[in-house]
């Protein structure tokens, strides 16, 4: 079992969980257990539960970095639908090669490219 965890909002395409959950990532996916979730509550949740929160929603970048919400790392997925298909490898590979790098940061993923942000 791999040591991080995650937590899919319902904007985040199932591909990625899936992907991560075939490698043993404890994966929680707001969409099978809640309808119409709060972003701000979502973040408070990653938070809590130590889990990197997965989304394809840019307001999490609002919430993260303007109005200061604590967060243990978020993921935003910025994948156009002609690489769609690529999406569930992309984020797999990004948490193979940089799990250590994840917790806390604020990671924006787009085909050949990968952001790191940290808050001041």
């Amino acid at each position: 079992m791999n040591d991080l965890q995650f937590l899919a909002d319902e904007s985040c395409d199932f591909a990625v969980v899936r992907a991560l959950r075939s490698e043993g990532y404890d994966v929680l996916a707001v969409s099978e257990y809640m309808q119409r979730s709060d972003d701000r509550d979502l973040i408070e949740q990653s938070y809590r539960e130590k889990r990197i929160l997965l989304t394809e929603d840019k307001d999490f970048g609002w919430l993260v970095f303007a109005s200061h919400a604590v967060s243990a790392g978020v993921i935003l997925i910025r994948y156009p639908n002609n690489v769609r298909s690529k999406l569930g490898q992309s984020v797999l590979q990004l948490v193979e090669q940089h799990g250590g790098e994840l917790a806390n940061a604020f990671v924006v993923v787009q085909p050949g490219q990968i952001r790191f942000s940290r808050k001041a």
